[in-house]
């Protein structure tokens, strides 16, 4: 019988951000400006690494390496969203709110692991530039790209082996505009506690420590910075400043969600806005803008 449950819901309906038409068409124009802006400026990103030797330095290659994985985000659910503003019902089979999961757990948890590479890049060029070559070769480059694709799918797969087995079969609407984890489990006929434990324990655990990593390198590297010429800082601490703004505007929505992922305000399904559509546009923005090199 529990299995014969499990298969009576065979879709979920995704509520959106609003039922006005007029703030339907709203949206999907701010939607569609970030979607294209996020996908040109990382794909201008890459192509400028790739094809200028002059950026042709280990941290350029983790910046494009982010904007791969900022143009993978911006893709996993942001095109359904678009169609699903002219659609009257909203709906997604299992397979692809699944698929939903799987795909932003795997690029946030890459993303942070990520950022930590890229601090440590920062951290060894500012505080020992005369080992900078040696250590951050490129060998070295492509273990940190490998390690953080591992961890984003080691992370996603720890949550999706508890969750594709959970019993669906009477509430079928997530309040919000794709599949969020947290929604998701609270739709299970059965008690998902231990669940909801085992979710924030993992998401917690390596955003939180992926953070602390970060805001320690950075505020090592800025003690250093502090202490040597304004003429020679200047350029780094610029760098720096670029960087700690999109860890505090990338973990913040983050942490927020996994430390009360299961408390959820009204407000919170355009948190998810900012997080899963606005952010991929981060990485264009403020290193490309802040960035003389790139510019």
């Amino acid at each position: 019988m529990a299995h014969t449950n499990e298969s009576m819901v065979s879709e979920f309906v995704l509520l959106g951000l609003s039922n006005s038409w007029e703030l339907q068409l709203f949206f999907f124009a701010i939607f569609s400006i970030v979607y294209v802006a996020s996908v040109l400026g990382n794909i201008m990103i890459i192509v400028v690494v790739s094809s200028d030797v002059h950026l042709n330095s280990p941290m350029y290659f983790l910046l494009s390496n982010l904007s791969f994985i900022d143009i993978c985000q911006s893709n996993f659910a942001t095109p359904k969203t678009l169609v699903d503003f002219f659609v009257e019902h909203k709906t997604i089979s299992c397979e692809g709110c699944m698929a939903q999961i799987f795909l932003l757990h795997s690029f946030v948890g890459s993303e942070m692991m990520l950022l930590v590479a890229m601090a440590y890049d920062r951290f060894i060029a500012i505080c020992k530039p005369l080992h900078y070559s040696t250590i951050m070769n490129r060998r070295l480059c492509i273990i940190f790209v490998f390690i953080s694709w591992a961890v984003g799918i080691l992370h996603s797969v720890s949550h999706l082996a508890f969750t594709v087995d959970l019993p669906f079969c009477g509430p079928n609407e997530v309040d919000s505009f794709f599949c969020d984890l947290p929604l998701v489990v609270e739709l299970a006929c059965m008690d998902t506690y231990e669940m909801e434990i085992m979710t924030l324990t993992n998401s917690g655990l390596i955003s939180l420590s992926c953070f602390l990593a970060l805001i320690i390198s950075y505020t090592v590297i800025l003690i250093t910075v502090r202490h040597r010429s304004s003429s020679g800082s200047s350029k780094a601490l610029s760098t720096l400043t670029a960087h700690i703004t999109v860890v505090i505007l990338f973990f913040g929505p983050c942490i927020y969600f996994y430390i009360w992922p299961f408390s959820r305000l009204s407000l919170d399904k355009f948190l998810s806005v900012f997080y899963t559509v606005c952010t991929p546009l981060l990485n264009p923005i403020i290193y490309s803008l802040r960035n003389e090199d790139v510019k």
